[in-house]
């Protein structure tokens, strides 16, 4: 067989001997043992794998979805949701008003995120500090940490011109005369392709995947992937063990063999759905009912423009321009705020995303290479109006339930006008705003008085999310939060949290930087309670 026009780390590293177990491979039932087992790959259990197997302790990760790597990416969505996807990209909540995406292989949503780096912002950490008592978190303190994992993951500034799609974000709010800012990202030598959300092709982003769990295993960590993690065996205070079963081919049904993963210590970091889920299947303390509480989303407005010139949303860098203006015009315990940006489009996830139905949907996406795409991401997490949701277990799988209330809608309607005005200050012919009454307005005036009155109602506008946080909130007080602020899972002693589920609000950004800062502190602290020594600190030669 001819070897790839661009080489593979992940297989170079499974010829070289890398301790990789596939659970669907398993012919009986297993045990493995470390002195710390990680639960998900994502960028909490990536970054803390890392940072433990560089200080010497034995890592073990398990992962529920599969290894893929850049010789299975191919740049269709056919191929990408189903394999890198939880729940083939469909994952809703409870009540279906909101679609999730979330990454579900080796390396988690870092796989398939658009690459935007943010640190947590100075606001957001004020309000840490003065509702959760989190007194060290704040922007002088984590700033060597945020340093640290921007040079070992590569993000900097993107000098390549925006495309498009993002460029029409820039020339609208500036002639508006709101400012715009340029996102950082987490590559390396990018190809600028666009297909991010797919898997890097070229091993450019800077994902879990081809950074911190190939620096892992070549420090000795073990991975077991298509293996899911079912529930923790509790003595006393303690966690005994992790029970995972195992999952066929399909990464989906179980093959009916049991793995039991024994450990000095264990990390949850599945997700901010996924890890509160496995902390309540298995009985975790919560005597103050706070487990899986406080879940947010920055629940996302969306609306379309169609422009005389094309736009090629696909082609070029997916996110390299935002305005934060809207998160900055009022109180942050006010009414709720709203972060700009523009999605890269793709048909299958714009098909199912836009409103209408046949011949009317057929002829919006008959104009797809004319189309612009705008998010708002709303603020969840500040006002006491805002609580987000609460993670709940059906037939023993975690779901979220979060309700869209008034106080949400208020700004879902405010966001949509918003993008719409934008839009046309561009140059729009037309905007659509994602809800099943809007129509294909041609005038920002008729926009805005058709916006304004179009009910805000579940099922009616169309939510989205890819940013999922809290669920096991950290606070100074076990009244306010399951986790302390060092991580650890309160009433467990050998239990840590090390993931977005650990955020008292959402972020008010794009969470992968704030995860892999935060994380990188908690881990170093891990690692040296764990060991009694200083924890190194990673490099980008890791």
């Amino acid at each position: 067989m001819s070897e790839p026009i661009i080489p593979d780390p992940i297989r170079a590293g499974q010829a070289r001997g890398w301790k990789i177990v596939d659970a669907a491979r398993f012919e009986s039932d297993r045990s493995l043992d470390a002195d710390v087992v990680i639960v998900g790959s994502g960028a909490g259990g990536g970054v803390t794998a890392e940072i433990l197997a560089l200080a010497g302790l034995k890592v073990l990760i398990v992962e529920e979805g599969a290894l893929r790597s850049s010789s299975d990416f191919k740049m269709r969505e056919a191929d990408a949701y189903p394999a890198l996807y939880q729940e083939s990209a469909a994952r809703q909540t409870l009540d279906k008003g909101i679609k999730i995406l979330q990454g579900r292989t080796v390396g988690g949503s870092t796989t398939v995120n658009w690459t935007s780096s943010f640190r947590t912002p100075a606001p957001t950490l004020d309000f840490w500090r003065g509702e959760f008592g989190l007194m060290d978190y704040d922007s002088e303190t984590l700033a060597p940490w945020f340093a640290m994992m921007e040079a070992r993951l590569h993000v900097s500034d993107w000098h390549a011109p925006p495309n498009e799609n993002n460029d029409v974000l820039k020339r609208g709010l500036e002639k508006l005369g709101i400012q715009a800012g340029f996102i950082r990202r987490n590559v390396n030598g990018c190809w600028n392709l666009g297909y991010c959300g797919m898997g890097c092709p070229t091993n450019a982003k800077q994902s879990m995947l081809v950074t911190t769990i190939p620096s892992a295993l070549e420090h000795g960590a073990t991975l077991v992937t298509r293996a899911r993690a079912e529930r923790f065996v509790l003595r006393g205070e303690r966690v005994d063990e992790l029970l995972c079963v195992a999952l066929g081919p399909d990464g989906v049904a179980p093959t009916g063999r049991l793995l039991r993963l024994r450990a000095k210590h264990f990390v949850v970091a599945g997700g901010a759905i996924n890890s509160p889920a496995l902390l309540m299947r298995s009985g975790a303390p919560d005597p103050n009912k706070l487990l899986g509480k406080r879940t947010f989303l920055h629940p996302t407005l969306i609306s379309a423009g169609i422009f005389p010139q094309r736009v090629d949303a696909w082609a070029g860098a997916p996110q390299t321009v935002y305005s934060d203006h809207f998160l900055h015009t009022g109180a942050i315990n006010g009414a709720i705020g709203y972060k700009l940006e523009a999605p890269p489009l793709h048909p299958v996830l714009l098909s199912t995303t836009l409103n209408g139905f046949g011949a009317g949907h057929a002829a919006l996406m008959r104009q797809f290479p004319h189309m612009q795409g705008m998010l708002a991401l709303l603020r969840d997490g500040f006002h006491p109006e805002s609580a987000g949701g609460a993670v709940q277990l059906k037939d023993g799988a975690g779901v979220l339930d979060y309700p869209l209330n008034d106080f949400l809608w208020d700004g879902a309607r405010r966001a949509l006008l918003t993008m719409a005005e934008v839009q046309f200050a561009a140059g729009a012919s037309s905007v659509q705003p994602a809800h099943e009454q809007a129509a294909a307005y041609t005038t920002w005036g008729e926009a805005k008085r058709a916006i304004a009155a179009l009910p805000q109602r579940l099922h009616m506008t169309r939510v989205a999310s890819a940013h999922v946080m809290g669920g096991c909130t950290m606070a100074g007080d076990e009244r306010r939060g399951v986790t302390t602020p060092s991580g650890r899972y309160r009433g467990l002693d050998n239990l840590s949290v090390h993931d977005g589920s650990l955020f008292p609000t959402s972020i008010g950004a794009n969470p992968q930087l704030s995860i892999y800062g935060i994380t990188a502190r908690l881990a170093s602290g891990l690692a040296q309670d764990l060991t009694g020594k200083p924890a190194p600190r990673v490099t980008a030669a890791a």
